[in-house]
């Protein structure tokens, strides 16, 4: 029996299969741990009273802890299949010179069957959001999760695959030496794309809607998105609520105090006639008119 990929491809069904009603509180709580951390509605007010630097920050916040949350949603949705082992932790990965020049130079096909060591160091490395292992089928994903490609140059994307392919030449001595002797015959790698746009299926970079083959579970895919719902809801939510509030405590506080509205430090304005602080009879005072315009150069002498 077969299912149809996006693409107009075909896939069977998996034998393992996210019950989304059983799996949804568990989401729910996933979504409360990252709201709580940081966009809480009390966090939000907090925010709005200290000023735009803080709103900002508060904002900048979101798109991150929605690629935390994604991650950590992946982990929770791969455990329905018991055949994977989901690793999050100590995945710092050296990309060194020979692996660089591995993957620059040659076809795949002719790097595929190697393994570096993982102690071999260098300047740079790579670490991974999740290192999954089919324990079945003995093959190793290494996944970045990236919230959206659309900022991403192509020349950006090609520089991520590259050292992701360098790196995952050193995780079967990585899961052999450092993680009770697992064992990886083939390592590939994939980015993992939560706006759904910009595929390229052969290339490595999936949507998220795809998480199905990947971690061969019937509905990982819908449950994601519904994790990613979850979460913009709560944010929306506790936004507006913060707004309420903070217009309702300026209301209250210029019901109390009628001038607090205006800046601080401003004299009124002065009336006309007998209330002129220069007295009755001052003559009044027009004010020539001003130009505005846009800066220009200065002309040269004699022009």
């Amino acid at each position: 029996m077969t299912k149809s990929f996006d693409s107009g491809a075909t896939a069977p069904f998996y034998p393992h299969e996210i019950d989304i009603a059983a799996l949804l509180p568990s989401l729910e709580a996933l979504v409360d741990d990252v709201i709580v951390s940081g966009m809480s509605r009390d966090m939000l007010g907090r925010a709005l009273e200290a000023g735009l630097a803080e709103v900002t920050s508060a904002l900048r916040a979101v798109p991150v802890a929605e690629g935390k949350l994604l991650e950590r949603g992946i982990s929770l949705v791969a455990g329905v299949n018991s055949d994977l082992i989901v690793l999050t932790q100590n995945l710092r990965l050296p990309v060194t010179k020979a692996a660089s020049e591995l993957v620059e130079m040659n076809d795949p096909a002719l790097y595929r069957s190697l393994s570096l060591d993982a102690d071999s160091g260098g300047r740079r490395s790579y670490t991974p959001d999740l290192l999954l292992l089919n324990k079945r089928t003995e093959v190793a994903h290494l996944v970045d999760v990236k919230r959206s490609l659309g900022s991403y140059e192509l020349s950006r994307i090609a520089d991520l695959k590259h050292r992701m392919l360098a790196a995952a030449l050193v995780v079967p001595d990585l899961l052999y030496k450092e993680h009770r002797r697992l064992h990886a015959r083939e390592v590939r790698v994939v980015i993992l794309n939560a706006a759904n746009q910009r595929a390229d299926i052969a290339g490595g970079v999936w949507p998220l809607s795809h998480l199905d083959h990947l971690l061969e579970v019937t509905g990982a895919g819908s449950a994601m998105a519904q994790l990613r719902e979850l979460f913009q809801r709560r944010v929306e939510e506790n936004w507006s609520t913060a707004l309420a509030g903070q217009a309702l405590a300026k209301r209250a506080r210029e019901a109390v105090h009628p001038n607090a509205g205006g800046n601080a430090g401003e004299a009124p304005a002065p009336a006309s006639g007998d209330d002129d602080p220069r007295g009755p009879g001052a003559k009044h005072f027009t004010r020539p008119p001003v130009s505005i315009g846009f800066a220009r150069a200065p002309r040269a002498i004699g022009a």
